[in-house]
């Protein structure tokens, strides 16, 4: 762990982490999935091996398995980010449309409609280059619109109550800035209006006291950022440069440090220009890596905290961890020029 920069070693330190984003290979290696020095792609190509038939990943409960489209979504982010395991992402996307996988995520679109997935679905879908308007015969972008309230927020419908929150209401800018009317001014209005006294954003609204929180903030500065609310973006920044630790970390609602929360943190950083806070950032999350010391199956991967790995923890953990150490925010994501194959950690 590193507690200070020099401002000596900061311009190598930036150099670096920048060329750890980037590797070159021809189609031929790629198809072979050759071993990379860099270590977001190599934790992408981690991820992609995690996949249950190389195409989704499910999570167990009570011995059953269920279908995990919110971290098979996070994966198609991390693959973008790192323009790696474009195979996975596109098997990823085709799995995400199939009628019931669709259905159980967003909704069934009348009594059940759900914001926050739907957006976030509408983005991966555009990472992807896919048509969102036709997703599974299903039009994303006008269900999304239909859940904008009068007051801008973006809202559940559904016999469950509603769940939305900042998340929702961040993937849905981020979404709907995609498309050729834009983003609604009313709904930048709704988030931007969140914001807490101390400059940070909390997940849930209208709450009693606001409570600033790492991940709904790093979400709502990129999603503010891209609808030029860079006002409101910036005290969100400031606020989260204020709340990482000395070792580059970010921690949870409990404070406890981990790679998901400093993940999203750092990926708004880097869009926001904060670069040393960026790269501060990165340096804890290469720290969760496991190296060329760890066994061969776990390289690449990124563990939740420094407890060390843990395979129940660690693909949501990498999938997370992936756009901050490829410093690629959410507005930028897009798969064009990923590479088909799932590199590996190159190690001697």
């Amino acid at each position: 762990m590193v507690r200070s920069l020099s401002r000596h070693k900061l311009p190598a330190l930036l150099c670096g982490i920048f060329a750890a984003a980037l590797t070159v290979a021809t189609p031929a290696a790629a198809a072979a999935a050759p071993p990379t020095l860099s270590r977001s792609d190599a934790a992408a190509g981690w991820l992609a091996r995690q996949m249950v038939d190389g195409e989704r990943f499910e999570t167990e409960f009570g011995g059953v398995s269920y279908p995990d489209q919110g971290l098979t979504i996070d994966a198609i982010f991390a693959f973008a980010a790192a323009k790696v395991a474009d195979e996975n992402g596109a098997k990823a996307l085709t799995w995400l449309a199939r009628p019931e996988i669709l259905t159980g995520y967003v909704g069934d679109g009348g009594t059940e409609a759900y914001a926050g997935a739907t957006a976030k679905l509408t983005l991966a879908a555009q990472v992807r280059g896919a048509d969102p308007t036709a997703f599974g015969d299903v039009d994303l972008v006008a269900r999304l619109r239909g859940l904008e309230d009068p007051s801008g927020r973006f809202s559940d419908r559904s016999a469950w109550g509603d769940y939305s929150n900042a998340f929702s209401q961040s993937f849905a800018l981020l979404a709907l800035d995609r498309t050729p009317a834009g983003a609604p001014a009313t709904a930048a209005a709704f988030l931007a209006g969140s914001r807490c006294a101390d400059g940070g954003y909390p997940l849930l609204f209208a709450q009693a006291t606001c409570v600033s929180d790492v991940d709904a903030t790093a979400l709502a500065v990129q999603a503010l950022l891209a609808v030029d609310r860079y006002a409101d973006a910036a005290a969100g920044l400031a606020w989260l440069t204020g709340v990482q630790a000395a070792n580059g970390s970010f921690g949870n609602a409990a404070g406890e440090p981990n790679a998901n929360s400093t993940g999203l943190a750092a990926q708004a950083l880097w869009a926001g220009g904060r670069l040393i806070a960026a790269a501060r950032a990165n340096i804890f999350l290469l720290g969760l890596q496991v190296g060329c010391s760890g066994p061969v199956a776990d390289r690449g991967a990124v563990a939740y905290t420094g407890a060390g790995f843990d395979p129940a923890t660690a693909p949501r953990a990498t999938a997370q961890a992936v756009p901050g150490l490829a410093a690629v925010g959410f507005a930028k994501l897009s798969a064009t020029g990923a590479r088909g194959a799932a590199p590996t950690l190159a190690c001697r």
